[in-house]
């Protein structure tokens, strides 16, 4: 299977991975046709695109770090858990402990598949992006948080941290949130402001460890002192707080929003390990790059030597050194090359992911 971006869907495609709407509800089930009419409405709905099965990806698994029932069950709370807090809803305490148990759910997976490289590409909404990026924020925060050898109990607190860390935009108006002009700097201090909007709630409406919060707090500060709320610098700035803005940045960067669009996994990662030592924590950039996948399996991509493939196999230790599955030009048939084993090869990279 492959992703294949919205704007290259065409009536006909294989679904590969089953679709779901907002509210966890099935739009389309592994294994559909694909017509014209449900592209449209996958166009209607802000989804970035689609996993497709054909025969230049046959073969080619694509193994998600969590499952896609617990993914939905996770962004539907989040829902719950910020819906309560902006109308001052009743249930928001018992939701707020089903969110908990939700991230010991993840936990329990990401442990189970930890020597798995995450393939992030995401199939995100625009009305739904708070949510769901507060899921994959928090299942890449706890992906590093694995890889320090965290106690579960620091896994839970810091899967919460991440899952909360924007909940302060509840107190931010949605048209500023989605405004797409530039902000003024009245507006871009209102929005700077829901780091600390997000901690005070928390703080003050529950009882969660101080390292909980203050992750919460600290997730837009940077390495060398130029965040905010209270330009902290280095390891002044909590671990948790460090492990959440890279993923914070990461994922916002591959996803669609009403005011840009999204950018290639590559470049994300580029952006992130060009921002080590400066924006972030150096040695948390090297766990990152080793956890998640600079070109993922599936997508297509253009080498040095001109030669046009699709990505069948990823190293952690070599991230920018896939197997690559190599296309004819009519793409019908396929040879591999090794970038990371076949010292043959050791003049030839990646250039860049390209729509096949």
């Amino acid at each position: 299977m492959r992703f294949i971006p919205i704007t290259h869907i065409k009536p006909g495609m294989l679904l590969a991975k089953s679709i779901y709407n907002k509210n966890g509800s099935l739009l389309l089930r592994a294994g559909t046709k694909l017509k014209s009419h449900y592209v449209i409405k996958m166009n209607e709905i802000g989804i970035l695109g689609a996993y497709i099965e054909d025969e230049i990806s046959k073969g080619l698994e694509i193994d998600s770090v969590i499952s896609d029932e617990l993914r939905m069950k996770a962004v539907d709370k989040v829902r719950d858990v910020f819906l309560d807090a902006e109308t001052g809803r009743s249930t928001v305490d018992q939701n707020m402990s089903q969110a908990n148990e939700l991230v010991d759910n993840i936990i329990d997976e990401l442990i189970d598949n930890k020597h798995i490289m995450v393939n992030m590409v995401d199939i995100k909404s625009y009305d739904e992006y708070t949510y769901q990026h507060s899921v994959n924020v928090c299942v890449l925060s706890i992906i590093m948080g694995i890889s320090l050898g965290f106690t579960r109990e620091q896994l839970t607190n810091l899967g919460m941290s991440a899952l909360l860390h924007d909940i302060g935009k509840i107190f931010i108006d949605i048209d500023l949130l989605n405004k797409v002009e530039p902000l003024t700097d009245a507006e871009m201090d209102i929005m700077r402001g829901h780091s600390l909007d997000g901690y005070r709630y928390i703080k003050y409406e529950f009882d969660f460890p101080f390292q909980t919060n203050i992750g919460i707090l600290q997730h837009h500060e940077k390495y060398d002192g130029t965040g905010y709320p209270r330009n902290k610098e280095g390891e002044d700035i909590s671990l948790f707080a460090r492990i959440i803005a890279i993923a914070d940045v990461y994922d916002a960067l591959i996803s669609n929003r009403y005011y840009k669009k999204a950018v290639p996994p590559s470049e994300a990662m580029e952006y992130i390990m060009g921002g080590a030592g400066a924006h972030f924590d150096y040695d948390l950039v090297n766990i990152f790059v080793r956890k998640v996948a600079l070109y993922p399996i599936g997508a297509g991509v253009k080498l040095s030597n001109g030669d046009v493939g699709i990505v069948a196999k990823n190293y952690p230790d070599a991230p920018n050194r896939p197997k690559i599955r190599l296309l004819d030009k009519d793409c019908k048939d396929y040879t591999y090359i090794d970038l990371k084993n076949d010292f043959t090869t050791k003049d030839v990279t990646v250039l860049k992911i390209v729509n096949i």
